[in-house]
């Protein structure tokens, strides 16, 4: 024991030793708070999620908006929890070398420098905060919502980009997997005896469902019809008889500043208002979600708010489309008409070898109406959704009027180009003696 400690010698008191300990303290108390929000947040149970859904206080809404990205919500706990957990083990092990010079018992200086304080950091950092929070989850949640907020604004690049990076990976790793699942499913619904295609199709879109995304089937940003919060009541009237849609999101400067919801219903007892009727109090709340919610998650959220809508935000709270009830139902079902729908096709069929589509048309509805394989595109499409989006892809460039694309045995024109943006494609399937490679350009 006395070689042990041979060496070791006490130092001097000094006052900036209680700086140090308050500091450690500290870091040590946010390390816990933040530690026992991971058990309370990702326990909560649905009855808990429901109360805090119905609750208006202030602490419930922030919980409720980060509920709303639980992937970014970890990834701000981990973050924060990592930095003070670094900076409480420097702090100790400064404390350490203002309190004791351990000279030649290096084996001593490792027990308390290293296992001695991994032992209290877990004790008072992870161990006992989270066993608190597993007991008070509701109200732990609560207390901590709005502080995290503020740490999920202040490192959102660093957590933008750790979830890219995680993202990528998980993808890789999970794309080939979920593939060969989609495609076996594909092939057993070939292969059974349904009733008729359009049981085909549905279960086609059921297996699909799962793996969809909100971006991929909101209706874009450019297509967004809406309504500037400032608009006479004259201008409100003719917007909702020239569109014939029921729910109109209202903006205050641009779309990515949107501030509520206009239903038509809600507008209806006031039509024979005044000019200076002011029509800004009937909006409703518009419901915010991430452009990567998979589709069945936000059908949920639809049956749970009861509501029809949602406006599509990208990482940095950008507008960029929204997306209705109707679509994600349309995924499975298919093509759902209504009212307020043109009666034309969303394509059409020149003859055996050409077709006209939109450029807005989904890449899923463009194979099905050719009939091709879910995977025909995966090696070009890239993060492509609809068809004008694979064209850029293929090609990395923009597109004047005429100027066209090939992969495989189909050719793609831009027939119609807008202010840089194809609407309108024509597709030639090509005989597959005359075609020459995998992808060319025109």
């Amino acid at each position: 024991m006395d070689t042990c400690l041979q060496g070791v010698q006490l130092l001097p008191f000094t006052p900036h030793l209680i700086w140090m300990l308050l500091v450690l303290a500290s870091l040590l108390t946010v390390s816990a708070l933040v530690s026992g929000s991971e058990t309370a947040f990702f326990s909560l149970t649905p009855a808990q999620l429901r109360q805090l859904e119905e609750e208006q206080t202030p602490a419930a809404k922030a919980a409720c908006t980060l509920l709303d990205d639980k992937d970014r919500l970890l990834s701000t706990i981990l973050i924060t929890n990592n930095l003070v957990n670094i900076g409480a083990i420097l702090m100790a092990n400064s404390i350490i070398d203002h309190i004791v010079q351990f000279g030649s018992a290096s084996v001593l200086e490792f027990i308390v420098k290293v296992i001695i304080v991994t032992f209290i950091l877990l004790l008072f950092g992870e161990i006992m905060p989270k066993i608190f929070a597993a007991y008070n989850t509701l109200s732990f949640a609560q207390r901590m919502a709005r502080p995290l907020l503020s740490l999920q604004r202040l490192f959102r690049p660093l957590s933008a980009l750790l979830l890219r990076a995680g993202g990528a990976v998980t993808n890789a790793l999970a794309r080939k997997q979920t593939n060969l699942s989609m495609s076996e499913l594909t092939d057993a619904i070939e292969i059974a005896e349904a009733d008729s295609d359009e049981d085909k199709k549905m279960l086609t879109g059921i297996v699909r469902f799962v793996h969809t995304e909100a971006d991929q089937i909101m209706k874009p940003r450019i297509d967004v019809v809406a309504l500037e919060q400032g608009a006479s009541f004259d201008e409100v009237r003719r917007t909702v008889v020239e569109s014939g849609f029921s729910r109109i999101p209202v903006y205050n400067e641009d779309l990515d500043d949107i501030r509520g919801i206009l239903y038509v219903k809600d507008l209806l007892p006031h039509l024979n208002e005044g000019a200076d009727f002011g029509w800004q109090q009937l909006l409703r709340p518009a419901y915010f979600v991430p452009e990567h919610k998979k589709i069945n998650d936000l059908l949920e959220d639809f049956q749970k708010r009861k509501i029809h809508i949602a406006v599509v935000v990208d990482e940095y709270g950008g507008t960029l489309g929204i997306v209705s009830l109707e679509d994600v139902l349309e995924e499975i079902v298919g093509e759902i008409a209504d009212e307020s729908d043109v009666e034309a096709a969303p394509y059409q069929q020149i003859d055996e070898n050409h077709y006209l589509f939109e450029g807005r048309t989904h890449l899923g509805d463009f194979l099905r109406v050719l009939e091709l394989p879910d995977d025909f595109l995966d090696a070009v499409r890239g993060d492509a959704d609809t068809l004008a989006g694979l064209m850029l892809e293929i090609r990395g460039e923009f597109f004047r009027e005429g100027e066209s694309v090939n992969f495989d045995n189909i050719e793609l024109k831009a027939l119609r180009v807008e202010n840089r943006r194809i609407t309108q494609v024509e597709v030639t399937l090509i005989s597959h003696d005359t075609s020459d490679g995998d992808s060319s350009e025109a």
